[in-house]
């Protein structure tokens, strides 16, 4: 046993430093990536920012209006052929979604059968929720040797030296984040996770020294905790329950005192697990919680709420791009992070 006294640092922790600025207006700044990646040397252009593969956010209704963006989707495990074939504009928005796969055999079949009648998608996110295992890096491994001109996404992990394994394995993009999501519990049922914002920090250091990309995956409450993402170095940042309770995740409305609200829960909820695989496996325990979003209507508003935080972000600390955000960003740390008189 032993005891790592090296402060590590959530987004909760810091703000931004402002700084002297030559941009006349939020609207100057330029959101849009380009990234071309390590092993399928596909290029992707686009707003980075991606949609959770959960329930009510990993969806097709949500990837088409995100697609307005040019934001990708991660689409939910259970996206198989049939599916994907009811939706009729799917070839107008594959540039932008990710096909989610876990890694057990019946997993693999489905992924294969989708790519099979729908090649032309691009992403492939493999996802689980400990990606420390040696199981997962063969599986990645394998996967790559099957599919060497998709790219593939990888998570989630926590620390520099099992990002490089993920990307000498064969991950294009490394998911980074265990238990910071708003219904994860992981934390608290397994005492295990890093802080989101030290997670980025020191993953993407890892990953773009091997020329590959990362996620920040989780923990933000807020558009500025999305900026907070970029800031420390995350290429893409994923969003779930920032995302959840709008008309497009198709989630049952409830109403509650006269308030609408809309059912969200985690992938490894007790709820999930009944809902696609029948129930938890007596091994095992739910990691997951279920929760009553506020209704929040069309998610296009909810986006552009977001990326003009993320503008304004740049605007303050002298950012003319998304792409110079982390190079001028000077985090300072803090005990509080506004004023709460109002908030309840």
């Amino acid at each position: 046993m032993r005891i790592e006294g090296e402060l590590k640092l959530d987004y909760s922790d810091v703000l931004f430093r402002p700084k002297r600025s030559t941009l006349k207006s939020r609207k100057d700044v330029n959101l849009l990536r380009t990234y071309r990646f390590k092993h399928s040397k596909n290029e992707w252009s686009g707003i980075p920012i991606m949609a959770a593969n959960m329930d009510g956010v990993g969806e097709l209704s949500v990837a088409e209006k995100l697609n307005n963006h040019q934001m990708i989707t991660c689409l939910t495990k259970q996206h198989d052929v049939k599916k994907i074939k009811q939706y009729k504009n799917i070839k107008k928005l594959y540039p932008n979604i990710a096909l989610s796969v876990g890694i057990k055999k019946e997993d693999l079949e489905n992924l294969d059968k989708v790519l099979k009648e729908f090649s032309f998608f691009k992403f492939i996110c493999i996802d689980v929720a400990n990606g420390y295992t040696e199981h997962f890096t063969n599986f990645i491994k394998s996967v790559r040797d099957k599919y060497p001109t998709k790219t593939i996404i990888a998570g989630n992990v926590v620390t520099a030296d099992m990002t490089q394994e993920l990307v000498l394995s064969g991950a294009d993009i490394v998911k980074v984040g265990i238990g910071p999501g708003s219904v994860c519990t992981t934390r608290i049922q397994t005492g295990v996770g890093y802080p989101q914002l030290s997670a980025v920090i020191e993953c993407a250091d890892a990953a773009h020294g091997l020329g590959a990309h990362v996620i920040a995956d989780g923990g933000c409450t807020c558009p500025g905790d999305v900026a907070k993402g970029f800031g420390g170095g995350a290429d893409f940042v994923m969003l779930g329950g920032m995302l959840a309770g709008h008309d497009e995740g198709k989630g049952k409305i409830i109403k509650v005192n006269g308030s609408k609200y809309i059912e969200f829960y985690g992938s490894s909820s007790e709820v999930a697990n009944k809902k696609h695989y029948g129930g938890l496996a007596d091994y095992r325990s739910s990691e997951g919680r279920k929760v009553r979003v506020k209704y929040r209507g069309k998610i296009n508003d909810t986006v552009l709420n977001i990326l003009g935080g993320v503008r304004s972000s740049c605007t303050y600390v002298g950012a003319p791009s998304l792409k110079q955000l982390s190079k001028c960003t000077t985090f300072v740390r803090v005990s509080n992070q506004f004023n709460d008189t109002f908030v309840k």
